[in-house]
């Protein structure tokens, strides 16, 4: 009797093994470095969404250059990303500045001696209401951060991108671009403006080997989305709104960037992929 007891013991022990095992397996990240070697310059990147994909990057092998208009907040997303074992630096940079764009590239460059990923991630919204009540001043400052310092960046980079024979750029926009929000409406026509950006690009740089995708995130778990998350009931309107059962949050933005960068979407381009929960079915 005892001996039965013991076998069968074991066989509920191998059975417990192999059913863990198996869960491990389907929730666990098992990177296989396909980044490794390239060097990912990604704008706008010490919290939140530019953060998580940048982290990411690392964790697949790239070597990463953070930036940020505030060097406290680069200094703490470096040590943040380091502490992990990731291959990260960081400089100050405000990339409506057409100096600190120039010298980020620089940076990169003196720090790597290539770019082979860009990530477009910075934005703004200084302005939540009517649309006409949108200053020419506010309408500038979107336009100027969310659509224009990300075409120039773009230019600076695509020189050096065409020297290691190719590379992948992504633009972050949002999906308020296919469903604006009334009181974002500078912010959703500058993201509906990033639609084309990606798909123009991708259509000038494919000779050069370079590839352009979009990311349309929904509503993440960010300090960025606060404005629309921040009490219970504006939490409750918004996912109403839009049809979500939950709010993303940033790590859920990575995998997508970093299989968009690496030889798996050698065939992607032009796309703008929407990371949103499912909200976009209800478009």
């Amino acid at each position: 009797m005892l001996v039965k007891t013991r076998m069968f013991c074991k066989k509920i022990m191998l059975l417990l093994w192999r059913t863990n095992s198996h869960i491990s397996r389907m929730y666990s990240i098992e990177s296989k470095k396909v980044l490794d070697q390239q060097v990912a310059l990604v704008i706008g990147s010490t919290h939140g969404i530019g953060l998580s994909i940048a982290r990411r990057l690392a964790q697949d092998g790239a070597t990463v250059l953070l930036n940020s208009r505030k060097q406290e907040n680069v200094d703490r997303a470096v040590r943040e990303l380091t502490a992990e074992g990731l291959n990260a630096s960081g400089t100050k940079c405000h990339v409506g500045k057409a100096e600190d764009r120039e010298k980020l590239v620089e940076t990169a460059l003196k720090r790597y001696g290539k770019i082979n990923i860009l990530v477009c991630n910075a934005a703004v919204n200084p302005f939540m209401g009517p649309l006409l009540e949108t200053t020419e001043e506010i309408w500038n400052k979107v336009f100027g951060v969310n659509v224009t310092s990300h075409f120039l960046m773009v230019k600076l980079v695509v020189p050096h991108m065409q020297k290691e024979g190719g590379g992948s750029i992504i633009i972050c926009t949002s999906f308020a671009a296919f469903r604006p929000h009334p009181y974002l409406g500078a912010y959703c026509v500058s993201k509906t403006a990033q639609l084309s950006l990606t798909q123009v690009l991708a259509m000038a740089l494919q000779p050069m080997n370079i590839r352009v995708n979009g990311l349309a995130f929904g509503i993440i778990n960010t300090s960025f989305s606060d404005v629309l998350t921040n009490t219970h009931e504006k939490k409750k309107e918004i996912m109403n709104y839009y049809g979500i059962t939950r709010i993303g949050e940033p790590e859920e933005c990575g995998g997508i960037a970093s299989f968009l960068c690496s030889p798996d979407a050698s065939y992607i381009s032009g796309e703008n992929i929407v990371v949103s929960g499912g909200s976009h079915v209800r478009l």
